[in-house]
Order: structure tokens, then C-alpha cells, then sequence
């Protein structure tokens, strides 16, 4: 069957059929993605944002997300499960201040920030999800973004079992700062816009950045303390239960 014919997912044939800016085309990952992934995001979301967007709105948005990962990414593997993640994101952050959205708790949202996403925001971010276990929301990312992830980080994280084979650098938004109750640079000097209601820190940090997995594991040691007493701080517990 043609790629593009009307049986075709709708989402998949608008990925196709858009040409960005580059000239670069996206039928590669039309054909070789899980077309039934993409379609179960849209379902999924249109769900979750039910009287808050129209269905319209977030197929634009899925599509967008993953053309953008598409063009940015090295590792395609994961794009369907990434596209639905920050799409969610993306549309979360977008939402009215009265618009609620149908999910069992409202969580904290933290944002780490550094410029290239690539070593210190990425551990962060890591290390905080795996802590909060769900009770907070982590994202990160760089007002310029590398390539991929710092190899000497992936490895120290590997040491203490958490992968980073999903992620990669992305690039800073209004609407990811929008979205978040905590925003945290990582004393690299990069830039936020300021909301009001938002808690802003800056973690100095040393910059991992040309250093050997050996100088990393401190820099990823205090990264974890302080991801777990802010976690303590956000939802309300001790620090050793945090630890635990």
C-alpha cells in the first residue's frame, strides 16, 4: 500500500508529507515508525485534554513534537514513545490557567536547565524521576543544545543503573518554563525568562563538560543530595525517607 494513500494514519501522512526548512523529508520515519503508536498518542491525549483542546490542536501538536525529534535525533528508536511524552508536556504547558486537566493528582513540575542539556541537567533530571518514583514531574533541557548526551555521563549514570539511552538534549521553551513550579540552573549561566509564581534556583555546579567518568562521579554524587533534599522540601517528607 502507498504511504500516503487515504487508508493511511492520517498523523503518519501529514509527518510525511511536511518539509522543514532544510529541505530534509520525514517519509523515513513515516515508513519505519509504529504508525499504531502515533495513532494511540493522539487518542490518548485528545482523552487527557477532553474540553480543553480540540482534536484538531493536538494532532497538530503531536505532529509538530515528532518532526521535531525527528530532525534532531540520532537514536530513532524511541520517537513514537517521545513524541507522546513531550506532546503531553507541550499541551500541558499550553493549557488555560482554569483549564484542569484529567489526571488523578496535581505533582510538582521541576525543570532543570543548562545550556547544552548534555551532562548536568540531564543527571538531574534522571536522578530526581527515579527518586519522585511519580510524585514529581522532571523535565530538562538547554537554551542550546548539543548533539547528544556527555559519554562519560551516560556511563557514571549507568553505574548507579540509570540509563540514559531515551534521552537527549533539548532545546529551552517558554512554554517548558510556563509549565514548571521549579526551575533549576545549574550555575552554567544560562538564562530564564522569570514568572511570576515560580521558584527559581541555581545549583553551582561544576561543569562535566571534557572531564573523565573518574572527575564526573562527585559532580553526579552532589547532584543526587541535592535532588533528594529538594524532593524532601516538594513533597513534604524527610530527607532520609527522600534517601531511602
Amino acid at each position: 500500500m502507498d504511504a500516503f494513500s487515504s487508508d493511511a494514519i492520517p498523523v503518519v501522512v501529514a509527518i510525511a508529507r511536511r518539509r522543514p526548512a532544510g529541505g530534509r523529508t520525514l517519509e523515513h520515519f513515516a515508513l519505519t515508525s509504529p504508525h499504531a503508536r502515533l495513532h494511540q498518542t493522539v487518542d490518548e491525549l485528545r482523552r487527557r485534554f477532553h474540553g480543553i483542546f480540540g482534536p484538531e490542536t493536538i494532532e497538530a501538536v503531536v505532529v509538530d513534537v515528532f518532526t521535531e525529534l525527528a530532525l534532531t535525533a540520532r537514536i530513532t528508536t524511541h520517537l513514537p514513545v517521545l513524541a507522546a511524552r513531550y506532546a503531553r508536556e507541550r499541551l500541558a504547558a499550553a493549557r488555560s490557567p482554569g483549564a484542569t486537566v484529567t489526571t488523578a493528582a496535581a505533582v510538582p513540575e521541576v525543570l532543570f536547565v543548562c545550556v547544552h542539556n548534555a551532562g548536568r541537567s540531564q543527571m538531574a533530571a534522571a536522578l530526581l524521576a527515579h527518586h519522585a518514583n511519580g510524585a514529581v514531574r522532571v523535565t530538562s533541557a538547554g537554551s542550546a543544545p548539543a548533539d547528544s548526551i556527555n559519554p562519560a555521563v551516560r556511563e557514571v549514570m549507568a553505574e548507579i543503573g540509570l540509563t540514559l539511552n531515551t534521552e537527549f538534549p533539548k532545546r529551552l521553551t517558554t512554554e517548558a518554563i510556563e509549565a514548571a513550579d521549579v526551575v533549576i540552573t545549574m550555575g552554567c549561566g544560562d538564562a530564564c525568562p522569570v514568572f511570576p509564581g515560580k521558584r527559581y534556583l541555581d545549583w553551582e555546579l561544576t561543569d562535566p563538560a571534557g572531564k573523565t567518568a573518574e572527575q564526573i562521579r562527585p559532580i553526579r554524587d552532589d547532584i543526587d543530595a541535592r535532588v533528594r533534599h529538594l524532593l524532601a522540601e516538594l513533597t513534604g517528607t524527610s530527607t532520609e525517607a527522600a534517601t531511602s
